[in-house]
């Protein structure tokens, strides 16, 4: 015990200690913290829709027919109607044979990269991917070979000279948008080289299904290359506003998960509720209200970050609704959101081990229903409080 309290008070001297914060009222675009109202801009919610009337009656309809809980793993005592009508919907959005739902991003990472890769096969993994990716990578005891961000020809330097060698599988996996510094992957160059090179791509999608594209099936469509991906990975608790996550996949390989897949296997499946607001979310992004949603969450984005580039902070190459403001090093960053929440902006300082050394930042994210004037306010706020703090480290310029 003592040695965890001296670890806890190392955190502290640091500027790395984190605590949890108590929050209430619905996740929209304001929310009560400690007593009073602040500008919320570090929620996922991208759409707005956690908090809407469609989902929740969704939700409690599900609840009132099916009850609460699913009583146990798929494997055990059999899925429900509503598991098989999301997968398909899921599957038809993403364009593949198949789906499978998980009970979370962290989950369906680990779980997928657990269960198709092994000690025969190499994963090629972009330099920023999320956590849950490199822990799924450890976990298949596949060789992992780590590329710099968003590098493709550093990728393909290495698929070349582990090719005379090849034995097993290959998978290239990578974020859609990147959680941290919100730029998106090459994904049409990625592409090439799976298919040169006779590999699986894989996309974690979390932070672009229901934003990105036309008809909000995320950043490959985007980019024009959505039936190139082979693995399409995306959360149900961010743009969509619910919870859990999914692979849409050819159906051979949905099966194999359903056999090797851990956290599949060996988790009590999602409930009722939560199944029937995601196949409400289905509905909603694929329609009008979702197209308008999405237009206004860009413009909204662009008020938001025209500011805070014209005053000259670096924003670390985003072009999402996921807007971070480099600020250094751990102590300014905390300071910094510390002065942003005594005016009213909640938003959370970003420190290592989420990114490396003297890459701390701010990280702003915008939701469609957040007022502009507003974000323009909460952009000028920004720009005195980070002027009126010490500078970057030296070493933390543009990304």
């Amino acid at each position: 015990m003592e040695n965890w309290r001296r670890n806890l008070e190392e955190l502290a001297r640091a500027g790395m200690l984190r605590s949890l914060r108590t929050i209430e009222g619905v996740q929209g675009p304001r929310v009560r913290l400690d007593g009073r109202e602040v500008l919320l801009l570090c929620s996922n919610n991208y759409l707005g829709l956690a908090g809407h009337p469609l989902l929740a009656r969704a939700a409690a309809a599900a609840s009132l027919d099916l009850g609460t809980g699913s009583g146990a793993s798929r494997l055990v005592s059999g899925s429900l109607a509503l598991h098989e009508e999301l997968e398909e919907r899921i599957a038809a959005f993403k364009g593949s044979e198949a789906a499978l739902v998980f009970n979370s991003g962290y989950a369906a990472n680990t779980g997928i990269l657990q269960g198709l890769a092994g000690p025969e096969d190499i994963i090629f993994s972009d330099a920023l991917n999320h956590a849950s990716i490199i822990d799924g990578c450890r976990l298949s005891r596949a060789r992992t070979l780590v590329y710099p961000h968003r590098d493709v020809d550093a990728l393909e330097t290495l698929m070349k000279r582990e090719w005379p060698q090849r034995r097993g599988r290959w998978f290239i996996v990578t974020d859609g948008v990147f959680s941290m510094d919100g730029d998106m992957a090459p994904l049409p160059a990625l592409a090439d080289l799976k298919e040169h090179y006779d590999a699986l791509l894989m996309v974690d999608d979390a932070h672009g299904t229901g934003v990105l594209g036309a008809t909000g099936r995320g950043s490959a469509e985007a980019l024009g290359c959505l039936h190139r991906i082979d693995l399409h990975m995306g959360t149900l608790g961010k743009a969509l506003g619910g919870f859990g996550a999914f692979l849409a996949a050819p159906r051979v390989v949905v099966d194999i998960l359903v056999n090797r897949s851990r956290p599949f296997i060996f988790s009590t499946s999602l409930p009722p509720a939560v199944l029937a607001a995601a196949i409400a979310a289905f509905e909603l992004v694929g329609g009008e209200e979702g197209r308008h949603r999405r237009a206004t969450l860009q413009a909204k984005r662009e008020i938001f970050a025209a500011p805070l580039r014209a005053a000259g902070l670096d924003l670390c190459g985003s072009t999402t609704q996921i807007v971070p403001i480099l600020t250094g090093s751990p102590h300014p960053t905390m300071a910094a959101a510390a002065a942003l929440l005594e005016k009213g902006i909640f938003l959370q300082g970003i420190r290592p081990p989420t990114v490396s050394e003297g890459r701390c930042r701010l990280r702003a994210t915008i939701m469609s229903d957040h007022d502009p004037q507003e974000l323009a306010q909460a952009a000028a706020t920004i720009i005195e409080v980070l002027h009126a703090s010490p500078s970057p480290d030296p070493g933390s310029g543009p990304h």
